[in-house]
């Protein structure tokens, strides 16, 4: 092995100062203010949306980087990953949502109508997540991360958001199926058997195709490691996935709902285009009484907003840690086009699916919603689009080479 290689492979014992210390001021003035403002829960929530932020930064958790590679190279290790989120998943949220309650408290799925609207709108989501870079959480997280492309494409999904939610009159009325939860469905246990199949067949698939396509299930890319890479990361996917379940868990215990990420990025468009003049209270969307409160009250009352929040933070915090936060303000040309488009992409997307990868996919699979199975499916033939159309916009599409066996 050269030195190079070897010191590529050493332990990392760099920090980034600053935005360490920024970061954690921030996390803890933020908690002290919510939990006098607002409430203490709602300070507890911001402190879990900042360890969603270090969990999605340490383990490298992007969901549109997993389907990336997936569909263009055949690699399922992420796909693979997301499996074992949901198991788990739906093993921790089916049975406190069949009982409607949790630690005494109630709580309800993210269950929403599937139809029309659901499959545009994630098909366009899917297409956003290859142009923008990445998804809802994965916008956030790489925000925090430093990486200002990705504020680009935050901008364009508040912007398309807005759009979207003026244009949602029109796709609530197309053809759709009332909201639909498999576990009132079907029942606790029959729903249970059936999510964890499809979960086993998807495994299934990914290990047939990356089998025949490298030869064997290929290996991760060995990374730098910390001395304590608890702390400093990076974490394996599977723990990732297992932090993501308990932390979205400790969401619904604590707000009566599973994680969501993109209703905050309407409400933050709606406020900004009031306070330059647009009358956003007087649309349908923004007239529904959850809605109209939303709107009218201060962001630090937003259970989403205080969450995304902290996941920026939390994200800058661990990038720190990893001594990676080196934010670079130069973007191509075209890669600002795809920051753009794809931003508006998925924020258009979000508003007609229910939700995002997160919101719609991950909390509404766990929450046992038909429309969050329907998501999936449309989302993932937007990826392969999306995905075909990255080179026009100077991004890459990752490959390893093939191996003989």
């Amino acid at each position: 092995m050269s030195n190079s290689a070897y010191s590529s492979l050493r332990p990392r014992v760099d920090i980034t100062p600053k935005p360490l210390g920024v970061s954690l001021f921030l996390i803890v003035l933020g908690a002290w203010y919510l939990a006098q403002a607002v409430s203490p829960r709602q300070a507890a929530l911001y402190v879990v949306g900042a360890l969603l932020g270090v969990t999605l930064y340490h383990a490298a958790f992007g969901f549109t980087s997993a389907w990336r590679v997936f569909i263009a190279d055949g690699r399922g290790a992420g796909l693979r990953a997301q499996m074992l989120m949901l198991a788990v998943g739906v093993a921790l949220f089916f049975p406190a949502l069949s009982a409607g309650t949790l630690f005494g408290n109630p709580v309800t799925g993210l269950v929403q109508p599937a139809g029309t609207s659901v499959i545009v709108g994630a098909f366009i989501f899917g297409i956003g997540m290859q142009l923008g870079g990445g998804c809802a959480s994965g916008t956030l997280y790489t925000v925090g991360g430093g990486s200002t492309r990705m504020i680009v494409t935050l901008i364009g999904f508040i912007v398309g958001s807005l759009i979207g939610t003026a244009h949602m009159p029109f796709w609530t009325a197309l053809p759709q199926l009332k909201p639909i939860s498999l576990v009132s469905t079907l029942g606790l246990a029959p729903a249970l058997v059936l999510n964890w199949a499809v979960f086993a067949l998807i495994v299934a698939v990914t290990v047939v195709v990356e089998k025949r396509r490298h030869g064997r299930l290929v290996a991760s890319h060995a990374q730098p490691k910390h001395v304590s890479p608890w702390l400093h990361g990076p974490w394996p996917l599977a723990a990732g996935a297992l932090a993501l379940v308990v932390l979205n868990f400790a969401t619904l215990a604590l707000s009566g709902r599973p994680w969501g990420v993109t209703s905050a990025f309407a409400l933050w468009g709606a406020k900004a285009a009031a306070a330059v003049g647009i009358d956003t209270a007087s649309w349908t969307y923004w007239s529904t009484k959850a809605n109209a409160a939303a709107l009218a009250a201060p962001i630090s009352q937003d259970v989403t907003s205080v969450m995304d929040i902290g996941i920026v933070l939390g994200a800058m915090l661990a990038a720190a840690l990893a001594g990676r936060y080196a934010p670079v303000w130069r973007i191509p040309l075209r890669s600002f086009v795809a920051a753009v488009v794809g931003g508006l992409l998925l924020g258009y997307g979000a508003r007609l699916a229910y939700g995002c990868n997160i919101g719609a996919y991950f909390s509404g699979i766990v929450s046992g919603s038909l429309h969050g199975w329907l998501w999936l499916v449309a989302a993932f033939l937007g990826n392969v689009f999306g995905t075909r159309l990255r080179p026009l916009f100077g991004l890459e599409v990752e490959r390893v080479k093939p191996t003989a066996c």
